[in-house]
């Protein structure tokens, strides 16, 4: 069987152009209820991830800092080595000296020392705190890098249970779309998608209701209403910028409101 050629979209009817769009649309609308059925998920399961990166980033630089304390406190203990051996060398030179001047200078020597024993120490303390502190932050910070991981796991297995449920669906109508966009006039086509894309229901095609436009619900009026029903050329509502059809070709029934009058 020989497949009939596709039509050229500059070749097609106002009515075929309409009804064209009308479909897209539809489409397009079920791939958004399947977006809506997954709600908010992809955004928490890309939150946690973001989170879980950011705590193993947090953890890994705080052992690095914890490294680097060990490495000063190690140099500090080196120093006061060297500061006591000083101080002993001095003190033997006291013995030998030759007048007072030489003793004064072993002794301020010494006094500098001692000093720099003293604020090494002191230093060796202020890291063995900040260690300390930063050994408990990083028990705190895996603690919760655990629930966040446990939490990413739930959510992951959500969202991949729902993606499993509607994905062959979703795949069906993306290429049901995108078949039926080489259809419609490339200019039509980007006008569509430009109303679509900035209207809240993302719809960019509507109907007459009740002698209203469908999507902002403005008043149309009646020649405008018939140059819809002619299906001649493609019209807008003036007041939302939505693409007009008429709901006969949309394959909706409108409905008929029939007012009783009651007297006497």
């Amino acid at each position: 069987m020989v497949k009939e050629a596709k039509k050229d979209p500059n070749e097609m009817s106002v009515e075929e152009k309409l009804k064209a769009l009308y479909q897209l649309q539809t489409m397009l609308s079920e791939i958004d209820k399947i977006k809506t059925l997954r709600g908010e998920l992809p955004l928490e399961v890309q939150d946690l991830e973001d989170e879980v990166t950011g705590l193993s980033t947090r953890i890994e630089n705080i052992k690095n800092e914890i490294e680097e304390l060990k490495s000063n406190v190690a140099t500090k203990k080196i120093e006061i080595e060297a500061a006591k051996t000083s101080i002993e060398k001095y003190k033997g030179q006291q013995d030998n000296v030759r007048n007072n001047r030489e003793y004064d200078v072993l002794t301020k020597e010494i006094e500098f020392q001692s000093l720099e024993v003293e604020l090494c120490e002191k230093r060796i303390k202020e890291y063995t705190a900040s260690i300390k502190a930063k050994e408990e932050e990083i028990v705190k910070s895996n603690e919760l890098l655990e629930e966040r991981k446990k939490d990413l796991e739930v959510k992951k297995n959500e969202l991949d249970e729902i993606i499993s449920e509607t994905k062959q669906e979703e795949e069906r109508l993306r290429d049901k779309a995108k078949n039926l966009e080489t259809t419609i006039e490339p200019r039509l086509l980007q006008a569509f998608k430009r109303i679509r894309k900035n209207s809240r229901n993302g719809l960019a095609i509507t109907y007459v209701q009740r002698d209203a436009c469908g999507g902002c619900f403005n008043k149309i009026p009646p020649q405008k209403q018939l140059d819809i029903r002619m299906r001649k050329k493609i019209i807008v509502c003036e007041y939302c910028g939505r693409i007009m059809i008429d709901p006969e070709l949309a394959g909706v029934t409108e409905e008929k409101h029939l007012e009783t009058k009651t007297g006497k």
